[in-house]
């Protein structure tokens, strides 16, 4: 039997040679010859790599062998520490030139071992060293943890933990280096990969002092390798561990602090640090961790430095926090609450807030506002972040100039700390920003009539919609037939499934895709075209939609599954995290016949997983085995109840915007009830 590291499992023959995993599927039923299982286990059996190679080769579907692939081949079956150790060697070799890399893949395998961070790791075999180097080497270090990734126990998104946006990144970066005095070092104690200290680094120059913390290995010496590609000329430092528990910087003191803290972690560490000496505002109750991280920045900065962290919006309005926003606001060290739109950043569903923060000056100016900003109209979208990003960063240094800072309605307020000192304490910007909309009684009345216009309009739509014919009725019993799960349609070639997967760091997408939108589960959810930035959603391995395709979300929400044939202004996005395609051959299936069944609550019910969060398993779903003059008859029915589901949809939300703005405007006085005269 092959050794464990030349064992390959279905998903990776899928990915040597190039195919889906349904291909596979295929190949193990159609050809005898396919080699046997050599290992793991009956329901997830291993194949010997050696006999799949010459098998594809014999074919023609052997592709060359890249760096990466050879890289997972030395990986597979390592253990932990193994892994740390290669992620460490990357990072250490992110650290030389083009021409030293290319020297040290030639070196021999004892100068390559010694090389190695510490004589503790010379047992790691010097193949696996010399296949990390010849990786960075063609791809760069942070491809080493592309691979990585596939290989980590524990991917990004434990304890609350998730990369963040690029855009996002270089707002945090840039609200924390302007507006105070100049920044020359920064820190970020919940580094992760290393995205948003890299961007900081950046907004403060050459020559910046970097420091970060990170409580996973692997993903601390990503970080390092990122900063060391990036920033090449910063001085940084990287350390492993968990920085509430286990600061490692406790005597540092730097001019900037950026932060996305885990969120609705519950084990921060409540119970063993409740004397520690960062809680100068109150000891952080056990369900407010995101306060704790507030005053571990705070007791990093100088004098006068600024600290900008991402939490969630009940970070500002949680009674059991309202005692420490109190003490925030008494002694001027909250300068800012800004409310960013949803989608964003993960959790995407919700909005989250921006927290600018100083460390307050021995004798500071007597001026002591706060900034309080509701930018979270919009869904996120990337097309808008970069006018977000320049609205924000225009408010935040206005409201820093000396000059009093003016009023933007609706939008942004400046306002005495001591006029936020209630009961509440609450520092959500909805709540201070005043939301009513500042517009002319003309002006209103126009856009009045145009939303109703739209609503009978989409109500016209409706009721056209809504004319779906009466069904016959199937007898004294209902209709029985043989089915076949998806497994089973996929393995006989009538279809192919795909899942869009998250990347677990980013990747170069070809120059086809790079441009491309993301097709994600929430378009699906809101009956809205694909808008995901594929800069921003890094996928693994991307699938592109093409019409025809069915698609379902993943999660399974009280409604059950959202679902819905992709049209032309479909075709050509990417398939999104969270989505299965199942793309049917359309000589076998139709579409639509294919949609309506795979999401029926009762097929729907019978392959859900799953105990908080509930998950469809698409190989479990079964599809009635009907002529295809059937299927269309059924295809067409279903089609039908998507364009009543769709119609109804429009109209409910044109209805919400007419009775909002109606309700508006009539309440601030821009426009008078029907029938009603000025006095």
């Amino acid at each position: 039997m092959a050794s464990q590291s030349e064992q390959l499992t279905a998903a990776e023959i899928s990915r040597l040679a190039g195919v889906t995993r349904a291909t596979v599927s295929n190949w193990r039923r159609r050809h005898p010859d396919f080699p046997q299982p050599s290992g793991g286990t009956e329901a997830s059996p291993s194949y010997d790599r050696r006999e799949v190679e010459a098998w594809l080769d014999e074919r023609g579907r052997l592709p060359a062998r890249s760096s990466r692939d050879d890289l997972r081949a030395h990986l597979h079956g390592r253990a932990p520490h193994e892994i740390e150790a290669v992620a460490r060697f990357a990072a250490h070799l992110a650290g030389f030139d083009g021409k030293k890399r290319a020297e040290i893949v030639e070196l021999d395998d004892d100068r390559l071992t010694a090389l190695h961070a510490t004589p503790a790791e010379t047992d790691v075999p010097a193949a696996l060293l010399r296949s990390v180097a010849r990786v960075v080497d063609q791809e760069g270090p942070l491809a080493v943890f592309d691979v990585l990734g596939e290989h980590t126990e524990a991917p990004v998104g434990v304890r609350g933990t998730h990369p963040t946006p690029d855009a996002v990144a270089d707002l945090l970066a840039a609200l924390a280096t302007t507006g105070g005095p100049r920044a020359g070092s920064v820190l970020d104690p919940a580094c992760g990969g290393g995205r948003l200290l890299a961007a900081a680094a950046t907004a403060l120059g050459p020559g910046a002092a970097v420091h970060g913390q990170e409580y996973r290995p692997v993903v601390a010496a990503q970080a390092e390798a990122r900063l060391a590609e990036e920033v090449p000329g910063a001085a940084v430092r990287v350390r492993t561990g968990d920085s509430l528990r286990d600061d490692a910087f406790p005597d540092l003191r730097v001019d900037a602090v950026v932060c996305n803290p885990p969120y609705g972690d519950r084990e921060w560490g409540h119970d063993e640090l409740a004397l520690d000496t960062r809680w100068a505002y109150g000891v952080p109750p056990r369900s407010e961790p995101e306060l704790a991280w507030v005053q571990h920045a705070l007791a990093h900065l100088t004098e006068g430095g600024h600290a900008v962290l991402l939490l969630p919006p009940a970070t500002a309005s949680r009674s059991s926090g309202r005692r420490i926003r109190a003490e925030l606001l008494r002694r001027g060290a909250l300068c800012g609450v800004i409310a960013l739109p949803a989608g964003l950043a993960v959790p995407h569903h919700i909005g989250l807030h921006l927290w600018i923060l100083r460390r307050p000056e021995a004798a500071r100016p007597g001026r002591d506002l706060v900034l309080l900003m509701d930018a979270s109209d919009g869904e996120g979208k990337a097309s808008d972040t970069g006018k977000l990003h320049e609205t924000i960063l225009d408010t935040w240094q206005a409201f820093t100039e000396p000059a009093e800072f003016a009023e933007v309605p609706g939008t942004a307020r400046a306002l005495p700390a001591i006029d936020l000192l209630d009961d509440l304490v609450d520092l959500s910007p909805a709540r201070h920003v005043r939301t009513a909309p500042v517009i002319t009684p003309d002006a209103a009345l126009r856009d009045v009539a145009r939303l109703i216009d739209r609503l009978k309009a989409d109500i016209a739509a409706l009721t056209e919609a809504s004319d779906i014919g009466l069904p016959a009725s199937a007898g004294e019993a209902s209709r029985t037939w043989r089915g076949a799960t998806v497994a089973d349609l996929a393995r006989g070639g009538a279809l192919a499934v795909h899942r869009g997967v998250r990347a677990a760091s980013p990747g170069t997408l070809p120059a086809d895709l790079a441009d491309r939108p993301v097709l994600r589960a929430r378009d699906l959810l809101g009956g809205t075209r694909a808008d995901g930035d594929a800069g921003e959603i890094h996928l693994a391995d991307p699938v592109v939609v093409e019409a025809g395709d069915v698609l379902l979300t993943q999660i399974v929400g009280p409604q059950g599954v959202a679902t819905r044939v992709a049209g032309e202004d479909d075709a050509g996005c990417l398939l999104g995290h969270g989505v299965f395609l199942l793309r049917p051959d359309p000589a076998r299936l139709d579409p639509w016949f294919l949609a309506g069944f795979v999401s029926a609550p009762d097929n729907v019910s019978q392959a859900t997983t799953g105990s908080s969060t509930h998950q469809l398993v698409a190989s479990r779903l079964r599809v009635p085995l009907l002529p295809l003059g059937e299927q269309t008859a059924y295809g067409h029915a279903f089609r039908r109840l998507h364009e009543l589901r769709t119609a109804a949809r429009n109209a409910a939300t044109s209805a919400d915007e007419t009775a909002n703005l109606l309700a508006a405007t009539l309440s601030t006085g821009a426009l008078l009830p029907p029938g009603t005269e000025l006095p």
